[in-house]
């Protein structure tokens, strides 16, 4: 008889990115759970596991799993923060089993059971291995087993309690004669209306847009939509936080499409994200809609990209937008990232964000950039720097050679995308004022 069991990955870390969770639990499963037992992902934090050599899987054998995974997951952290679900049961629970969502997987944990077949579902964690009731009646049984079992209430515990004595009533105060009055009574002025207050105005976006300046033909060629939170606040780390970002620009850049005729458009998407099949599913829903006659006008930006970005990974990302979108840059932090590594025809530029608050230090991020220059122009990649911030680092970006850039010393946060090629990025204009 072949054990199945699907394995669940509960992370206790909302900003911990899930698909990162995913990779290293593919990676660590494809090392310890060899031939002839076999396992596969079925859904996010999902596995199915078989070992046709028994009939039950060893919760001991998981639970090392599960202490392994998080010491690689978050060393040197406290214990508790992986919890492994393990489900047994006919093929068909298994896989309902694997689709339920990390809320459903909370519930089960504290008992509470699920809309679906009973199983056999054991909580492991590094510190305890548990079995739980798996649908709701196992779960209303147990709670009412549990009640049965309790020691009834002692006759003290049923008495009720002494009530405090009613206060006494206080004496009725005498009456009191009013004399009547013979002056009449004034009528009251007519009370003024205050007028009602104008209404709030709006909320602004939550989107707006960066023009986009080309540095050899000195002219604006097209605008990337932004998230306004982002100028105020650092973004989210947690992969699902992102994605909401992401749907949300890519909702706004749809409608600015409408009204915005010129120049090239681009979006942002989460690297990790595009690599998770439901969170491509989500992207799908909203590039389902984008024009078709605009593709060869629409970039993706693709941010968080790893430094050691593998090529399967940014082929499977440039198979997936190549549909909707004519260019992929990538968005790194790391002025040195090698794209020695990645084939020309695979990406059309890359794009160095800059960091930190220290000119000096931005200086040398793009000083380090386009001393990579000919590597890029022979794999005909062209070099973008965002965040440009002042018009030192623009005209760093100019004497080295650089594409494109983008940033406050360019344009302020635009309501909407740019409308024409003619004019100077702001750093520019101040220079010559």
């Amino acid at each position: 008889m072949t054990a199945i069991a699907c394995l669940r990955l509960l992370i206790d870390d909302d900003a911990f990115p899930a698909a990162r969770a995913q990779t290293a639990a593919d990676i660590y499963l494809k090392a310890r759970w060899r031939a002839p037992r076999r396992y596969g992902a079925v859904a996010p934090l999902a596995f199915v596991l078989a070992d046709n050599r028994a009939e039950q899987l060893d919760p001991v054998e998981m639970q090392a799993l599960a202490a392994e995974m998080e010491a690689q997951l978050f060393p040197g952290r406290k214990s508790g923060q992986v919890c492994l679900m393990t489900f047994e049961g006919d093929e068909s629970a298994v896989l309902k089993f694997a689709s339920l969502s990390q809320g459903e997987l909370a519930g089960l944990v504290a008992g509470k059971g699920y809309g679906g077949a009973a199983g056999r579902v054991q909580v492991i964690t590094a510190d305890e291995i548990r079995a739980v009731p798996s649908t709701h009646e196992e779960a209303r049984q147990a709670a009412e087993a549990e009640a049965a079992a309790s020691p009834p209430p002692t006759p003290a515990q049923l008495a009720p309690a002494p009530q405090a004595a009613a206060p006494a009533p206080a004496p009725e105060p005498a009456p009191v004669q009013v004399a009547k009055r013979t002056t009449p009574t004034p009528t009251p002025a007519p009370v003024a209306r205050a007028k009602p207050a104008p209404p709030p105005p709006p909320p602004p976006a939550k989107t707006g847009w960066w023009g986009l300046y080309d540095l050899p033909t000195e002219a604006f060629v097209g605008s990337m939509i932004g998230l306004r939170a982002d100028l105020t606040e650092p973004p989210p780390e947690a992969d699902s936080a992102l994605l909401t970002r992401d749907l949300s620009c890519l909702n706004d850049a749809q409608t600015a499409f409408k009204t915005a005729p010129f120049g090239d458009f681009y979006v942002p998407f989460g690297f990790w994200n595009l690599t998770t099949p439901h969170a491509q599913d989500a992207y799908k829903g909203r590039l389902s809609r984008y024009p078709l006659d605009l593709q060869p006008r629409l970039g993706a930006s693709v941010y968080g990209t790893p430094r050691e970005a593998s090529l399967g990974l940014v082929s499977q990302i440039r198979a997936f937008l190549k549909g909707s979108f004519a260019f992929l840059d990538l968005n790194v932090f790391d002025p040195t990232f090698p794209v020695h590594n990645l084939p020309p025809e695979l990406i059309d530029s890359v794009t160095l964000t800059l960091t930190g608050e220290d000119e000096r230090e931005r200086l040398t991020q793009i000083l380090k950039f386009v001393e990579r220059q000919g590597v890029y122009r022979g794999k005909g990649v062209a070099q973008i720097v965002a965040g440009v911030a002042s018009a030192n680092e623009l005209e760093a970006c100019r004497q080295g050679g650089v594409a494109r850039v983008r940033g406050p010393a360019v344009t302020a946060f635009l309501d909407k995308p740019v409308a024409q090629a003619e004019g100077t990025p702001i750093a520019q204009a101040r220079s010559a004022a």
